[in-house]
């Protein structure tokens, strides 16, 4: 595995979420937030990564944080103009590989993409996962690629399912099954994979096609 070195600007619940998930995997991480409270956290939540005081665009801030090194760059904090601000400086000036940053304001995550900064647009998938919650309540969504138009969900298998193969739930163009939780172990299947009781599944799925889904999985009549 390719040991990465990130630089997270940003120390609220998504940094520090993000911090340990990085470090769990074994790579390496440097933090900064402007907000020295911020990292007086309970010690299940303490990294070993280096934490730096001030604003996540400085630049004597982001050196000593490692940036000419990173791998990436993620600029979380929980205002826009800072991330943006962030992610540029490390995208054009220190030509950091990958830089992402949560953009609030869907129009400006669009912008900011097309500059090869990947965006997490927090609106959309906010209010996307809302309306999934009330549409589609069985389906939990995980992931959206692009625009939300197509969404990866995590689904227990349905007791009905048991002994079924992947193809009994493949849709051509529309559901497609992309992994499959086994007893903690991740599988990637094939189409005459089948499935066993308590397997986890990682469904991608058009947003169109959801309801079909849920027709195929049993939820739905």
């Amino acid at each position: 595995m390719h040991r990465l070195h990130v630089v997270i600007g940003g120390y609220g619940r998504v940094g520090r979420y993000l911090a340990r998930m990085l470090e769990f995997e074994g790579h390496t991480v440097s933090v900064i937030d402007q907000d020295p409270l911020v990292f007086d956290c309970d010690p299940s939540e303490e990294i070993m990564g280096q934490k730096f005081i001030g604003t996540v665009f400085d630049r004597d801030v982001l050196e000593d944080a490692g940036i000419r090194d990173a791998d990436c760059f993620a600029a979380v904090t929980s205002g826009d103009n800072s991330n943006i601000v962030a992610a540029r400086t490390a995208k054009e000036h220190y030509r950091v590989p990958q830089v992402i940053a949560r953009i609030y304001d869907p129009r400006r995550a669009e912008i900011y993409r097309g500059l090869g900064i990947s965006t997490i647009a927090s609106v959309t998938w906010t209010s996307t996962r809302l309306l999934d919650m009330v549409t589609h309540a069985d389906l939990h969504s995980e992931y959206q690629y692009g625009d939300a138009d197509v969404e990866m969900m995590e689904v227990p298998l349905p007791a009905g399912l048991i002994g079924h193969r992947i193809a009994d739930l493949a849709v051509p163009g529309e559901i497609a099954v992309g992994t499959i939780l086994r007893h903690g172990k991740g599988i990637l299947p094939e189409p005459g994979t089948t499935f066993e009781k308590d397997d986890t599944l990682y469904i991608n799925v058009l947003r169109e096609s959801a309801e079909k889904l849920e027709r195929l999985l049993g939820f739905k009549e």
